[in-house]
């Protein structure tokens, strides 16, 4: 039998950890880099540099959602294996015991109430 193991906590960790950064991430605006056009001395470059932000805008957008994406994957995949290690578990201690996981009897090693 292959040995195969998944960290929970090590997805649930990553998980939190995209999600963190993209609640910072959405804090912060492209649009908010403080410019003055003035200041480039050139009304061409001022805006080349007002559409260069915008696009900015657009990719980093685009990235908060794709990491969105992968944190709420990473998250329902610990959750499956967690749902799934519990079922196995009810099944393996209702075969050791002889009763029946779908009769509710046991649960996690603790006698239902």
């Amino acid at each position: 039998m292959p040995d195969f193991s998944v960290d929970l906590d090590a997805l649930t960790r990553a998980a939190n950890g995209i999600h963190d950064v993209l609640e910072e991430l959405g804090a912060h605006k492209v649009a908010d880099i403080d410019c003055n056009q003035a200041a480039f001395g050139h009304d061409r470059l001022a805006g080349t540099v007002r559409d260069f932000c915008h696009r900015w805008q657009n990719g980093v957008m685009n990235l908060t959602h794709d990491g969105a994406q992968i944190a709420d994957r990473l998250a329902q995949s610990a959750l499956t294996y967690h749902e799934a290690e519990a079922t196995a578990v009810d099944a393996l201690e209702a075969a050791w015991s002889g009763a029946n996981p779908a009769d509710g009897a046991v649960t996690h090693g603790l006698e239902a109430v």
